[in-house]
């Protein structure tokens, strides 16, 4: 937008400080040497007594010129802002006018009002109509006399639950919360394979009740769904419970204000809550993964509508999942891995790092079924009190793990089919052998939680590796 060379003030005449320098604005339009232009927010008759003022009741001029305080004065030059001041102080306007004795019944200072283009009720219109950002997604006219919620029920694009209708200026609010283009392929979706762009990936995250600054952490999810290593076409189209787990680390839980302490796997946190269920309705809607098409899972879990929660690094016995994943030290990133649901561990005892790891190992070995060794991974989530025991020995993650891989080592004898008068089992020619209940890299140790309670949680897998999904680590972009 062009602006004209002099003086640029901004009012509105429902403003007191405006109101307060009217006279001002006039004095000035009636000095020689001074060129006054006057943009009116509310009133194209305000103010009165100065002879050039144009009518921006429409807020263009004012949203372009991204003023936030009236009244704003500007000094121009050559069409562009050289300098501004906002609101009412005599030394400033007498500096930027160069025009002395400005105003000399008035204070020496009153700050001034909120612009009308940041008028909550406005300010997303706005963007749409003058940002110059053309959202791409086809536009869906609902009928005068349709209920938006039902209608998005009956085009299937929900997952069960009610959504937010993504209109433009909710999308475009959503897109400031990336600094990615709107058009930029974030993955290629299955089941159909869709090119999935950045607004794409926004309009789900509107639809999930998301916040823009939720959308980085959506965006890099999306990223790892769609990874040959995680294979979420794989996972939508199994018989099996699974479906995607998000973990997050680094500085953007906190800021994102997510949830890693009490309840971390329940409801209530609307980050947690919403950042997962964003990735599912993009698998849904972009990619076409719907229950009863490619998703047959016999049962299902309630995890399918979303399981997103954050290590609570603060208070961690050891370093975070992600850096244990080689993410460096104060980065961010997600961790998928195919959860299947939530089994609980107690031990209310155990008061030393040996007899709990025993707990702990007994209660993975049912991850699937207590006979099926290598085939499952899952990811155990300790929680504080637990942690505290591992802590106060000077345990860390790794000797944790060690001393799990060495209690979950099985024998072959009593896994075969038939041992224990159970029919499900491996080959009988593995009777012999000596079996890890998990394969290399196949278990996942998280830490969360709330400080009360000496409970733990099995998250158990899908099939692991390159027959089913691997966990994948991303850092998370801005």
């Amino acid at each position: 937008m062009e602006l004209p060379d002099g003086l640029v003030a901004v009012v509105k005449r429902d403003c007191p400080t405006c109101t307060l320098v009217a006279p001002v604005l006039a004095q000035l339009s009636r000095v020689p040497d001074v060129s006054l232009t006057v943009w009116s927010q509310d009133d194209p008759t305000f103010p009165e007594g100065v002879e050039q003022v144009v009518d921006d009741t429409s807020l263009e001029r004012s949203w372009h010129l991204d003023v936030e305080t009236v009244p704003t004065l500007v000094r121009v030059e050559g069409g562009v802002e050289v300098t501004r001041t906002v609101g009412w102080s005599r030394e400033r306007w007498v500096e930027l006018t160069g025009v002395p004795s400005l105003g000399p019944d008035l204070p020496d200072h009153r700050p001034g009002c909120g612009s009308m283009t940041l008028d909550p009720d406005r300010v997303d219109e706005l963007a749409v109509r003058f940002s110059g950002r053309t959202l791409r997604s086809r536009h869906v006219e609902i009928a005068a006399l349709e209920d938006e919620h039902e209608a998005l029920f009956d085009r299937g694009w929900t997952d069960g639950l009610p959504v937010v209708p993504p209109t433009p200026e909710r999308v475009l609010r959503m897109l400031a919360g990336t600094t990615r283009q709107p058009d930029e392929v974030v993955a290629t979706v299955p089941p159909d394979l869709v090119a999935c762009t950045v607004e794409k990936v926004a309009v789900n995250a509107v639809m999930a009740g998301c916040r823009p600054e939720h959308l980085p952490v959506v965006l890099a999810a999306v990223e790892a769904a769609c990874t040959s290593e995680f294979n979420i076409h794989g996972l939508l189209a199994t018989t099996w419970f699974s479906s995607p787990v998000v973990l997050v680390n680094g500085p953007i839980a906190a800021a994102v204000g997510m949830n890693s302490g009490v309840n971390a796997l329940g409801q209530g946190n609307r980050a947690n809550a919403t950042i997962g269920r964003a990735l599912q309705l993009v698998i849904r809607n972009v990619g076409g993964g719907r229950p009863g098409g490619v998703d047959q899972a016999t049962l299902g879990n309630p995890g399918k509508y979303t399981f997103c929660f954050a290590e609570a690094e603060a208070t961690s016995p050891w370093e975070s999942l992600a850096r244990s994943r080689g993410i460096p030290a104060g980065s961010s990133a997600v961790t998928l891995f195919a959860g299947s649901g939530v089994q609980g561990v107690v031990d209310q005892l155990s008061r030393t790092p040996d007899s709990l790891a025993r707990s702990l190992a007994a209660c993975l070995r049912t991850v699937a079924h207590p006979k099926l060794p290598i085939g499952f991974d899952a990811m155990l989530v300790i929680s504080p009190e637990h942690g505290r025991v591992f802590r106060d020995a000077g345990w860390d993650r790794e000797r944790l793990l060690a001393e799990l891989r060495a209690l979950l080592q099985l024998d072959g004898a009593a896994l075969v089919r038939g041992a224990g008068g159970i029919a499900e089992g491996i080959p009988e020619h593995l009777a012999g052998a000596t079996l890890p209940k998990f394969r290399e890299g196949g278990l996942l140790i998280a830490y969360a939680g709330g400080e009360a309670g000496l409970f733990s949680a099995i998250i158990g897998g899908w099939a692991s590796g390159d027959v089913g999904s691997s966990p994948v680590t991303v850092a998370i972009g801005t």
